[in-house]
């Protein structure tokens, strides 16, 4: 009888180790996953919650819709929506940006995953050819009537002295096989939920733009209205005299603050910077005329237009962060204090970017230009305040006739 011949099994034994070693290098040399579908969950999360925010916001908003009187409260809840809106378009951003450098990922986990398939498969039929050539078994030909890799998977099952001993040469293939073919599922699903999210994306930009046309017109239809325009105008006046209290009244207990703790609150009356990139003005500082017929004719501060939603607010000078919330009458906005009664107020923002509390470097991001509040369209509304005085930035300053804020150009000028 003849002695049977080991080297094949011997030699499916070594090609079954080099295959592992060579599975084990691609897992050792592969990066750690930068995103995964935890990441886009929690993302998905956090827009349902989002959604649930404005639904209930929208309930609100119908409710006061029939009251004529209830305009600013309107308003601040249009402005509210708008926030939740704009979040939401961040939100489902992110989810694009994930899902792309999922899509990145996985089509570079694919190709990989192949490229060891096609190196595998090839080395094992070389090895099977060398024996082969060898006549060292003669049922390796069945082998080679395989007209694909899975007939050939299947063939191997007959044989079974080879799954005996080399099941695993066999499995490993086998699974990377489903390997591939997961990745392949994962890589369309990617894709086709990418796309939904952008379809998402433009309903929301859509949506953000409606928003905005209807709060900036209740500020309008409320000019129509003499009767609550006046009782507005008087509401928003006390509102602005109170905020303007709160500030002086935080600005020394912050400046009592420092001065217990050993630190100094001195600055340069001075070397103020532009809050925001434009240097259009579309109302100064004193009397003017109504805008909109609801804005106040007796001006606190500087108005900056051309600004859009998307500009970003600077800190006008170095300080901290002493308010950093809303009002209906100035909207977002932030009141920077500098030392020796000398503050600076950025309002109507569309989303703050800073807290109470927070030191703020000249230049530092505040916020997101906007129309938030009593605005009938996108500006920053600026003011500062030195010993405790406001003050007009384009005419007051250390040269005579040169004030703070120089190289701008007035509405209807140009």
């Amino acid at each position: 009888m003849r002695r049977k011949n080991k080297r094949p099994v011997r030699a499916l034994r070594v090609l079954a180790a080099l295959l592992c070693v060579a599975a084990l290098t691609a897992a050792e040399l592969s990066p750690a996953l930068a995103v995964t579908w935890d990441d886009i969950n929690k993302l998905k999360g956090e827009s349902s919650e989002l959604a649930s925010q404005k639904k209930e916001l929208q309930s609100k908003l119908d409710q006061l819709a029939a009251d004529k009187s209830q305009a600013m409260a309107r308003k601040a809840n249009l402005d509210q929506q708008i926030a939740t809106t704009s979040a939401q378009i961040t939100n489902v951003e992110a989810q694009i940006a994930q899902y792309a450098a999922l899509i990145t990922q996985t089509e570079e986990e694919l190709a990989d995953a192949e490229a060891r398939e096609e190196a595998q498969y090839e080395l094992f039929c070389q090895r099977v050819r060398a024996m082969e050539k060898r006549g060292t078994v003669s049922y390796w030909s069945v082998l080679f009537k395989a007209d694909s890799f899975t007939d050939l998977l299947s063939r191997l099952d007959i044989i079974n002295e080879i799954m005996d001993s080399d099941q695993k040469v066999i499995d490993d293939l086998q699974a990377l096989q489903v390997e591939i073919a997961e990745k392949k599922d994962a890589l369309e699903t990617s894709k086709a939920e990418e796309e939904t999210a952008k379809a998402e994306l433009v309903s929301r930009k859509k949506e953000l733009s409606d928003q905005r046309a209807a709060a900036n017109k209740v500020i309008q239809e409320l000019a129509e209205n003499e009767n609550a325009t006046e009782a507005a105008l008087d509401d928003m006046e006390a509102e602005a005299e109170a905020i303007q209290a709160e500030i002086t009244r935080l600005t020394r207990q912050w400046e009592q603050e420092q001065a217990a703790k050993g630190g100094s609150t001195q600055s340069n009356p001075g070397g103020y910077i532009w809050p925001v990139d434009s240097r259009y003005i579309t109302s100064t500082v004193g009397g003017r005329a109504s805008p909109g017929g609801i804005g106040s004719t007796n001006h606190k501060g500087t108005d900056i237009g051309r600004v859009g939603y998307t500009s970003s607010v600077y800190a006008a000078k170095a300080g901290t962060v002493i308010v950093a919330q809303y009002s209906s009458s100035y909207g977002n906005y932030v009141v920077v204090a500098h030392g020796s009664g000398n503050t600076t107020l950025y309002a109507h923002m569309s989303s703050i970017k800073v807290s109470v509390g927070q030191t703020v470097a000249q230049g530092a991001v505040l916020g997101i230009t906007g129309s938030t509040g009593n605005s009938t369209g996108p500006h920053l509304h600026f003011e500062i305040t030195e010993n405790g005085v406001r003050i007009n930035p384009l005419s007051h300053g250390a040269e005579p006739r040169k004030g703070y804020l120089t190289g701008y150009t007035l509405s209807g000028s140009a």
